[in-house]
């Protein structure tokens, strides 16, 4: 979806102000209201959702960490889900893509319930890549080699070369070390690499987990200056959780404050970045 959105751009100083801990943000944040109707989040969503969560209960083992939580994204958008520590965002990643014990509810991608499909199922069938938080190459084997470790699905080893020279015509930057061990890269790199990884299966739906952390800020602009791309230009739908709020915000067309399991506040991005109390408690101000 190409729209009018204003790029994101500078590194911003999100942060959680000094004076407040994690719990007096978890129990603040409790405040800013009650768990969202799903009918509020379909009509934030510009079209017909490709990706929804409709009461989704999820966990680890015995202990259930999503308590009935919805959720509706559409193609070409970005959602950003901030909140404090322990809020259940990872898990969100997690239950979508088929790591996490789903009790209840269901995950519906592309109008195909996939809540059952293993996580191979919901990559190769539904379109949907996890492009995990951090450290997830293979630091031993050449940039290309972990590149086309990302079309280990695909039945054709032509397509997943030919899916890596499509990656190295749009990454110079990559394809410059693409005979270099991937232990080598600088942190910038990696993230690059762990993203072009997950792009040779063409998914519709991407789940960037922290893309930010570690990373110097002229590499944070350049991540999300790659994720703007993938949303506006080739239409990906993007579903990120983010360290730095302010950014995530800044970047998404959507944001869910999450409490406890919950949807407690959801609106547009640009929205929730006016939002005071959002500021006070998870922007820094």
């Amino acid at each position: 979806m190409v729209g009018d959105r204003k790029r994101a751009g500078g590194y911003g100083e999100g942060g959680i102000a000094p004076a407040l801990s994690v719990a007096d943000i978890a129990r603040e944040a409790e405040a800013l209201g009650q768990a969202v109707a799903r009918e509020e989040l379909l009509a934030l969503a510009s079209g017909e959702p490709v990706l929804e969560l409709r009461g989704l209960h999820a966990g680890y083992g015995a202990m259930e960490i999503l308590h009935g939580i919805d959720l509706a994204v559409a193609r070409g958008q970005g959602l950003c889900l901030v909140g404090p520590n322990g809020a259940g965002k990872s898990t969100v990643l997690h239950s979508i893509f088929g790591f996490t014990r789903i009790t209840a509810g269901a995950v519906i991608a592309q109008d195909r319930d996939v809540t059952r499909l293993s996580s191979s199922a919901r990559l190769k069938d539904a379109g949907i890549a996890y492009i995990l938080q951090d450290n997830s190459i293979f630091p031993d084997m050449t940039v290309e080699e972990n590149l086309l470790m990302g079309g280990y699905l695909l039945a054709d080893g032509r397509a997943a070369h030919e899916a890596a020279e499509r990656v190295f015509a749009r990454y110079e930057r990559l394809a410059k070390r693409r005979r270099e061990r991937a232990g080598v890269l600088s942190g910038g790199e990696r993230r690059l690499l762990e993203i072009s990884r997950a792009l040779i299966m063409d998914p519709d739906i991407l789940l960037v987990d922290e893309p930010s952390i570690g990373l110097e800020p002229r590499m944070i602009d350049m991540v999300f200056e790659i994720l703007t791309e993938l949303r506006d230009e080739q239409g990906k739908t993007i579903v990120m959780v983010e360290q730095n709020a302010r950014r995530g915000l800044e970047f998404a067309d959507l944001g869910y404050v999450m409490v406890s399991g919950r949807v407690a506040l959801a609106g547009k991005g640009a929205e929730l970045l006016e939002n005071p109390e959002v500021g006070r408690l998870f922007l820094g101000g």
